[in-house]
This record gives C-alpha cells, sequence and structure tokens, in this order.
C-alpha cells in the first residue's frame, strides 16, 4: 500500500498510536536519550548544533526551547517531517512489533506527581557562597541578600546550590537545584513537584521586568547593574517558560515594560521572538531587548575580571532567511504562466522572487500602488512575520509544504476573473510561497556548509 493512500484507521488505531511509548520507541530506533530524574532528554543535532532541549516521558514530549509539545504522531511529523499517513503507520507497526519490545529496557509508566519538598538545607552555604563569587564573579552582598531571603541555600546531601521560587505570600513552590562543581558536566535539576508557575525572582515594585533564562544570569545581571537593582523587578525562568513569567504579570499588575535578557545564543534568540509573540497575544506591548555581549550574562561579568568569555553565538539560520529575504528583486511575472514559471525556477531562491513578485502584481491592482513600491513593503513583511523558532521541520517537509501552496495557487488561478477578496486570497497564498521558498533555499545552504564543515574535518592530512 503507498504511503500516500488515504487510510482510515479505525478510532481504536488512532488510540493505540497515541498511547506508544516514545520512549521505548525512539530507544528502538537508535535515538540517544539521556536520563533526566524520572524523564528522558532526547539528545539530537540540527543545522544550528547538538540539543538537549526535549523531554520524553511515557507517550509524551516537550520541546522547553520551543516551548511546545504532544504526543507520538505530532512528534513524528515534527522531528522526522512524516506525513500523518507515514507517521500512523510507523507507530502501527512498521519495523517494530505491535507491542514495542525492545530487548532489555523496561520503562515504568508510573505518572504519580510527587508533593513539592524543598532538599534539606546545609548547616552553612560555604561551597555555594564560594561557588558563586570565586568561580562566577558574583557579589557577595547579591548573594547574602538572597540568602536572608531564604531563596538560595546549600542543600545538605549534595551541597548543591538551590534556587528557590516562592508565590505571592512568600511560600516556596519552586526549587531548581545546579552542582558547585568546577570541572566536568554542571548537574542541574528542578525538585520534583516543582510549580513551574514560580521561579527564583525578586520584585522591588518598579514598573519594569527583567526576564532570564537562569538564576546565574539573572544574578550576574543585577552584579553588572547594581546601581537600585533592589527597587526593580527580575525573573529566571529555569529555560524558556513562559508560565512563571505570565504568572508574574499576573501578580504584579504595576509592571508595563519588558525586558527580554535571555542568553546571546540559537536559543536565546528565538526565545526572544516566541516569548514576545505570547506576551502581545497577552497584551503586553512595551517589549526590549537586552541581550548581553557574550554568550550569557555570566559570560560578560567573569570577562571583566580578565577571564576569555565564551562568545555569544550567531543565529545563522535566521540571519540567512533575513539577508535573503532583504536581498530580494522584483521582477515582472506573467500571471497567465505563473504556476509554470516558479516550477521553472533555477532554485528556490528564483522561486520565492517569483512568487512575491506575483504578490506585489496582485494586490497592487487592489491598493492601487505600484506593483515594485507593494513587492518592498511585502518583502519587509516576509522579514517581520518570519518566526526561527517555529522554522522547524526537515527539508523534504518544507518542499512538500511549498509544492502544496504552488498547487493551491494552480488551483485558484483556474477562473478568468476575480473578485477584490479573491485577489487578496491568491496574493496572501503567493506570499505563503515565497516564504516557504526561503526557507527551502536557507535550509540546503545550511546543509551545504554542514557538508563542507564535515568534509574539511574528515580530510586526511597532506604532507609533502
Amino acid at each position: 500500500m503507498s504511503v500516500n493512500t488515504f487510510i482510515p484507521f479505525s478510532e481504536q488505531d488512532k488510540l493505540r498510536a497515541s498511547e506508544v511509548d516514545l520512549v521505548l520507541f525512539l530507544q528502538c530506533r537508535g535515538e540517544q536519550l539521556k536520563r533526566a530524574g524520572r524523564d528522558y532528554k532526547l539528545i539530537y543535532t540540527d543545522g544550528s548544533g547538538t540539543h538537549d532541549s526535549i523531554t520524553v516521558s511515557g507517550s509524551r514530549w516537550f520541546d522547553h526551547k520551543n516551548q511546545r509539545g504532544g504526543g507520538p504522531i505530532k512528534f513524528l511529523r515534527e522531528h522526522y517531517g512524516l506525513s500523518y499517513q507515514e507517521a500512523m503507520l510507523e507507530l502501527l507497526g512498521g519495523n517494530f512489533t505491535p507491542e514495542y519490545k525492545c530487548e532489555n529496557k523496561k520503562i515504568s509508566d508510573e505518572k504519580i506527581k510527587k508533593e513539592f519538598v524543598l532538599p534539606e538545607a546545609n548547616s552553612d552555604m560555604r561551597r555555594v557562597f564560594a561557588y558563586l563569587t570565586k568561580h562566577r564573579h558574583i557579589a557577595p552582598d547579591v548573594i547574602s541578600f538572597f540568602a536572608h531571603e531564604h531563596k538560595i541555600f546549600e542543600d545538605k546531601e549534595h551541597h548543591n546550590a538551590v534556587f528557590v521560587g516562592t508565590d505571592e505570600n512568600g511560600k516556596p513552590c519552586q526549587a531548581h537545584k545546579r552542582s558547585t562543581l568546577t570541572f566536568g558536566d554542571s548537574f542541574r535539576q528542578t525538585v520534583e513537584g516543582s510549580d513551574t508557575r514560580y521561579s527564583f525572582s525578586h520584585f522591588g515594585g518598579s514598573d519594569e521586568l527583567f526576564v532570564f533564562e537562569a538564576p546565574i544570569d539573572m544574578l550576574s545581571f543585577i552584579t553588572l547593574y547594581k546601581n537600585n537593582w533592589q527597587e526593580h523587578n527580575y525573573i529566571a525562568m529555569n529555560g524558556v517558560y513562559e508560565s512563571a513569567v505570565l504568572k508574574a504579570l499576573e501578580t504584579h499588575k504595576n509592571i508595563s515594560e519588558i525586558y527580554l535578557c535571555t542568553d546571546n545564543d540559537v536559543g536565546g534568540i528565538d526565545a526572544v521572538y516566541r516569548l514576545r509573540d505570547v506576551l502581545n497575544e497577552n497584551g503586553y506591548t512595551k517589549i526590549g531587548r537586552a541581550a548581553p555581549k557574550n554568550k550569557d550574562w555570566n559570560e560578560d561579568l567573569k570577562a571583566l575580571y580578565g577571564i576569555t568569555p565564551v562568545p555569544a553565538v550567531p543565529h545563522i539560520r535566521r540571519e540567512t532567511y533575513l539577508s535573503l529575504a532583504d536581498n530580494l528583486q522584483y521582477k515582472s511575472v506573467p500571471l497567465n504562466r505563473l504556476v509554470q514559471t516558479i516550477s521553472a525556477a533555477e532554485d528556490y531562491l528564483s522561486a520565492a522572487e517569483i512568487s512575491l513578485s506575483a504578490s506585489a502584481d496582485l494586490i497592487s491592482k487592489v491598493e492601487n500602488i505600484a506593483a515594485a513600491e507593494m513587492f518592498e513593503t511585502l518583502k519587509n513583511g516576509l522579514k517581520t512575520k518570519y518566526r526561527s523558532y517555529a522554522d522547524k521541520g526537515k527539508i523534504n517537509s518544507k518542499i512538500s509544504e511549498f509544492n502544496k501552496l504552488k498547487n493551491s495557487v494552480n488551483y485558484m488561478l483556474r477562473k478568468n476573473a476575480f473578485s477584490e477578496s479573491e485577489i487578496k486570497d491568491i496574493s496572501k497564498v503567493l506570499f505563503d510561497c515565497a516564504d516557504c521558498a526561503l526557507r527551502c533555499h536557507t535550509e540546503q545552504l545550511l546543509a551545504e556548509e554542514n557538508r563542507e564543515e564535515l568534509s574539511e574535518e574528515i580530510s586526511p592530512e597532506i604532507k609533502m
């Protein structure tokens, strides 16, 4: 049976597919999974590097970097670029037995939520204090302030630094542990039972809120900009969770300006645009960006002490897309052979140019604006609307999306005459077609760069 053939899956089939144990499924596929408490982290690589932002538990997954998740079907569609039919067939059989047995792999599906309990505190916090001041260079008086607030302490068992999040009444509801070791892999874990609507923070009463990814980023920023710092508001998300930020805004109605202070790397840059969209949807419009010069605020702080900082990491995918969009040029396109012209384009960049030019031609007739001028407006629209945090998936799924949009244009152009609303609809699909073509071209360029880098890495040394 062809995978593209429609298959009327029964409700029982859909239920079975939705309940597949993703941990076991991914292990059977040879994916790299790392235990993180009772969950697992999926270690994966894309065009921007290696990541561990996806946690998997039973049949559910969640991408903390992009703040989305779901079940097995959605996972296969988003991360493997499969169609709905392909994902269902893979989950219901494919190369696996219906029971999804994997030798020597027994994963508990226990879903009992533990009550939140703070780790037992050590009698002093000498190790934590030394780690934060000597290794992280955070101001001692800043650490002491939060220690007196019972928001930083040292746990008794492993001497980890514990950062506590409290509710509106000062009751601890969340805690994040971080090892104080200065070598090897750094241990980080959110205490079980934590309410992620609360996190490590300080509210001083001003109308500004500074948002950070982690407690150490927040403490580093305060150390760098100590002037009247207690009057302002700060919150660390322990990643890029927006739930704690939204809860803080709900509780502190006086806050009207928000500064996103996430890391200066791919995840941090994506978080800025995603959080900005989330905040806009919730009615907040005064949103600024405060970016560290280096990878994060602690690296900026270290640089002041003569330590070579970890540099900022450019968002290659975003920069590539925006550069390509910025250099698009208007060209006149015959409407009666539009789809054939797009299909005959030498590459996806040319297809984007043709699609956007056609979109400008159509909408200019309705808006009574010169097509070349409308083209510039639409070009700026591409740059403004591009969301790198949502630009995921494999090249094949993007090409498939482009072909569907192109076919939609072909179908819509079959009429001889069009109403004003129909012209706008066609123009919109062509705009989407241009966006998708640009994303395809971007993906191809990134893949080519990765191939060249890999080729350089494995090339044998030539000795003369």
